[in-house]
């Protein structure tokens, strides 16, 4: 019961309404964080995995493997804690892990462990054997089911072409219906045209879970592998950079100011950051202009996570995220993007 108490408490925000009247509010964190390469070191059938072997040009072995898990652990479990101290994020996605093995190792991982997290995951038809996956907290989030709806090549060249699904996955948060889409977009290698076609695929399921159930909550999260002003967020998915621009039909992105006013981003690349890393809501999520509305989920802040110890502080990437390789070097970093967040309250009765 003192546990119980003890989290009920570090959840609640409380908001003046008057010089007399207060209200207790529960705040929730959903985040995204791509694990860059979470393999483990056995091959799987039928994947180009080779490189995270430990004959491989990785030379990928336990110890490495070990370090790379307690890394991950320690930034999942520290997400969101800027707003929920002790307690940080009830749903987190993630992309770049190899398979349901290196879930299960991760959430075995004692900051994890200690909160009990599960994981959703589809093995998808990705050819080096990335996919996409979905952690919670089952003390915050009730998981109900899951889907992977593939990407369909929209050319027919592209027949054969594979690549990671888009993870969708229901369940309840704070008593309501949420649906989390959790992407790993086709990468710079190919052209905007791909990610634009993923951009539309993701907008159609968007429309079909709104359909079914026009109350239910949708974030659509991930590594889009563009940025929030390119055509994938600001035209196939139909994002907007203003909640007042938001209306049936669109997403709002909260992310895109970062990188436009602020010019931070997740990753950086010759020097330059980028924004590939977002979660967009859907418009029921929104408090509109003068609502203060809580009495049900609604989009609150969102933030780029970051901690010193996740940049690198010499040498020729200085500056930049710190990486578990760079130019060939095991650093025993994290990963080359930083993980983002965004908070939701609602009432507590």
């Amino acid at each position: 019961m003192k546990k119980l108490n003890y989290l009920i408490l570090a959840l609640v925000l409380c908001v003046a309404l008057s010089a007399s009247a207060q209200k207790k509010i529960g705040v929730y964190g959903v985040g995204f964080y791509n694990l860059e390469n979470l393999f483990d070191t056995c091959h799987d059938e039928g994947k180009n995995d080779y490189q995270f072997l430990p004959s491989g040009s990785y030379h990928w072995n336990g110890l490495k493997y070990s370090s790379k898990l307690k890394n991950m652990a320690r930034v999942l479990s520290e997400l969101g804690t800027d707003q929920l101290p002790g307690i940080g994020c009830s749903v987190i996605g993630v992309s770049e892990v190899e398979n349901s093995k290196a879930l299960t190792d991760l959430v075995a991982q004692e900051p994890l462990r200690a909160r009990n997290f599960k994981y959703v995951h589809i093995e998808g038809p990705d050819r080096r054997g990335v996919d996409c996956a979905m952690l919670y907290n089952p003390k915050f989030f009730q998981y109900d089911h899951a889907k992977l709806v593939p990407y369909v090549p929209e050319l027919e060249k592209d027949s054969a072409y594979k690549t990671r699904g888009f993870l969708t996955v229901t369940g309840k948060l704070a008593g309501e219906e949420i649906n989390v889409i959790v992407c790993h977009w086709p990468s710079r290698f190919t052209t905007s045209f791909y990610r634009e076609c993923a951009g539309r695929q993701v907008k159609a399921i968007v429309d079909s879970l709104l359909r079914d159930n026009p109350a239910g909550k949708v974030f659509v999260m991930g590594d889009m592998n563009d940025d929030p002003i390119d055509p994938s967020m600001t035209e196939a998915l139909n994002c907007r950079p203003e909640i007042k621009q938001v209306v049936e039909g669109t997403m709002y992105n909260p992310f895109y100011n970062i990188l436009v006013k602020e010019k931070r981003g997740t990753l950086q690349y010759d020097g330059k950051w980028n924004l590939f890393d977002q979660i967009v809501l859907s418009p029921n999520l929104l408090n509109r202009e003068g609502q203060k509305d809580y009495s049900s989920l609604k989009y609150w802040k969102h933030q780029v996570f970051r901690r010193d110890y996740l940049m690198q502080t010499e040498g020729k990437y200085k500056g930049g995220t710190k990486r578990t390789h760079a130019g060939g070097v095991w650093l025993n970093g994290y990963s080359d993007h930083l993980p983002v967040v965004v908070y939701l309250t609602k009432e507590i009765k």
